[in-house]
């Protein structure tokens, strides 16, 4: 870990080197560095793909459902980030994540790249990601989660509610994040006067406040300081995704206010209704919300995923990528994109086919789909 951290000077103080040696002090404990060290020498030498990214992802998860809401915490399923990611489409860039957790969206920024490298061409296909997270935990978190991805970035220890470390105010072309839901301890006087979350509409409680608490009051709920976040950080032509509770859809008084505004204004893209069960810390359903300031026209694209998912098990779903591509695709139609349509259903073919190739029964169902083919 140490030589680690000298080739990698960025990821200095995040390595849990401190946990490692009490494991090796330890007799109950001390043969599992070798044993992993051993499992790690199985991997073959010419391996493809981010192997390393998706061992870190999948000991995240496990870390996650084990650990319940503390884990939910950090951590966002690996197949809502991919959707998200997916429908805002970032095809390099500056991309912006103010509640970073792990760095699970940033990661899936990266693995988007690499997937559509060829529909780029002459486009820039660099990303540079900035984060921010609260916990000092879960940002070592992050910065390991960059190395193994091999992705740039900056990662800083910040309360997104008082501090901006990056100058986040029109800065990035992509925003992505699944922020905490429903905080109702944030100082209303440090936020009113922030054009990060003034611009559209700063949420206020129903009733005015005694004097006595003058300068103490909150707001009713954090959910539309983070969406006026989403909208204030973007670039003219940046593009936004984020998670946030069902509630926040039909919030009344002032938050109603600040929702008319930017429909108004044009920002909002698509709305899309997530199932339940689809995190580790909330069992009723979200919503995710995606903005696009080079929108031309005036609609919104609703989508009710709420019964499309995968189960995993009793208490937890996900998507699996089929669905996660079969929603995608509907945004692909939105714009106009009907080749990416047909794609699909040609890929969908071609991998039915192959899947038949190695039954006994592969002529007659070769027929059948030629025949239907034809008609």
């Amino acid at each position: 870990m140490k030589a680690i951290e000298e080739y990698k000077p960025e990821l200095e103080g995040a390595l849990p080197k401190d946990e490692y040696f009490r494991l090796t002090r330890d007799e109950k404990t001390k043969t599992i560095p070798n044993q992993l060290l051993k499992n790690f020498a199985n991997i073959p030498s010419d391996f493809t793909g981010d192997l390393f990214g998706q061992i870190y992802e999948y000991f995240l998860a496990e870390f996650a459902r084990s650990e319940g809401s503390k884990g939910g915490e950090f951590f966002t399923p690996r197949s809502v980030v991919r959707l998200m990611v997916e429908i805002i489409e970032p095809h390099g860039g500056k991309v912006f994540d103010p509640a970073c957790g792990s760095g699970g969206h940033v990661r899936a920024v990266g693995h988007f790249i690499e997937e559509h490298r060829k529909e780029l061409k002459d486009a820039e296909s660099g990303v540079y990601v900035y984060g921010q997270e609260k916990a000092l935990e879960t940002v070592n978190l992050a910065k390991m989660n960059l190395a193994v991805n091999g992705l740039r970035g900056e990662i800083k220890k910040a309360n997104t509610y008082y501090e901006d470390s990056f100058g986040s105010f029109g800065a990035f072309d992509y925003v992505l994040a699944n922020p905490p839901f429903n905080v109702d301890d944030v100082s209303l006087n440090s936020v009113e006067k922030d054009k990060r979350f003034n611009t559209y509409g700063i949420p206020r409680k129903k009733t005015k406040g005694k004097k006595k608490d003058a300068g103490k009051e909150t707001v009713p709920n954090a959910n539309y300081l983070w969406i006026n976040l989403f909208a204030t950080s973007l670039k003219p032509k940046g593009r936004a995704g984020l998670v946030m509770a069902n509630s926040a859809s039909d919030a009344r008084h002032s938050e109603a206010d600040i929702r008319r505004t930017l429909i108004e204004k044009n920002l909002i893209y698509a709305m899309l209704t997530l199932p339940s069960n689809m995190f580790y810390t909330v069992t009723l359903p979200a919503t995710l919300w995606f903005f696009d300031k080079a929108k031309t026209d005036g609609s919104i694209l609703f989508i009710d995923a709420r019964n499309i998912f995968t189960q995993i098990d009793r208490a937890h779903r996900e998507f699996s990528d089929e669905q996660i591509q079969n929603i995608a695709v509907i945004s692909q139609l939105r714009k106009g994109r009907r080749q990416k349509f047909v794609e699909l259903i040609d890929h969908y073919f071609k991998s039915g086919m192959e899947r038949l190739i190695g039954t006994r029964k592969c002529r007659t169902c070769l027929g059948t789909i030629a025949r239907s083919a034809r008609r």
